[in-house]
Formats: C-alpha cells, structure tokens, sequence
C-alpha cells in the first residue's frame, strides 16, 4: 500500500500504487488517478493497464503522463495541468515515489503563474524537494507573466 500524501488543496502524491490502492483512492475522495510511471520500469511493477482497469472499475479517471528518463516536457505539464483544471475533484499522482508526480505539478503551477515559492513550500510540507526544477518553473511562471 501506497501513502497518499497530499501536496496541496485538490493534489496528492504517491508512489506506487497497484489496483487495491485505487479502492482507498476513491475512499479518500479522488477523482482522478494520473500515472507518471511509464511501464517497465522494473519488472514486478503493475502495468498501467492494470491500474486503468482498476480505476476504471471504480468510476475514477486515469490518464497516463508517464515521465521517463528525458525529464520533463511542456507537453506533459500541460496535460498536467489540464487535468488539474477540469477535475471535478482531487486527484493523485503517482510514480515509483511521488517525487516525479510532485515535480510535474510544480511545474503545472508554474505554468498557471502561482508563486514559485508557495508552491516549493506546499511540497516541502509533504517531504519534496523542487529545487531540481526550480530553473524551469522559474521559465514557465515567466511565460505567464507576459
């Protein structure tokens, strides 16, 4: 079982989850399961199928921005953040530890042109560290500006 830990209002990170996880997921009140892992990473992991089918199952919503070993991409932050804009409800992200799916929504919220620090100390509560992106979320939040 997977801690769920929230990062901020309608956000929280996990690592792993597998389909019993999903079951606790919509107990604790999400709507949306995003997937940050891409499949394969290691081989006892659940396939995001699984997941799916589990979320599906549950009458939660499941979408797939797996974040691979070239980082992070507009497009994935974008899809992040679109997902956060049309949620009806909280939604988790989760990777092997949270900590790709709490980077990923440091970027969203750069990109939606929040206060970078704010957002850094929304997830230092939960025990993440942004700094390793905090030059391109300093881009992104730039970009909303003008």
């Amino acid at each position: 079982m997977s801690e769920f830990k929230p990062i901020a209002d309608g956000f929280s990170a996990a690592g792993q989850i597998d389909a019993a996880d999903i079951v606790r997921a919509k107990e604790a009140g999400i709507v949306v399961v995003v997937n940050n892992r891409p499949d394969g990473e290691v081989p006892d992991q659940p396939a995001g199928d699984t997941i799916r089918k589990a979320a599906d199952e549950a009458g939660l919503a499941y979408t797939a921005i797996p974040i691979g070993p070239n980082g992070f991409g507009l497009e994935d932050v974008e899809a992040l953040a679109s997902v956060l804009d049309t949620a009806d409800g909280s939604v988790l992200g989760f990777c092997r530890t949270g900590t790709r799916s709490t980077l990923l929504w440091a970027l969203a919220q750069a990109h939606k042109g929040r206060d970078l620090d704010e957002v850094a100390g929304e997830a230092a509560e939960a025990g993440y560290d942004v700094s390793p992106v905090r030059p391109a979320m300093e881009q992104l939040a730039a970009r909303a500006r003008s």
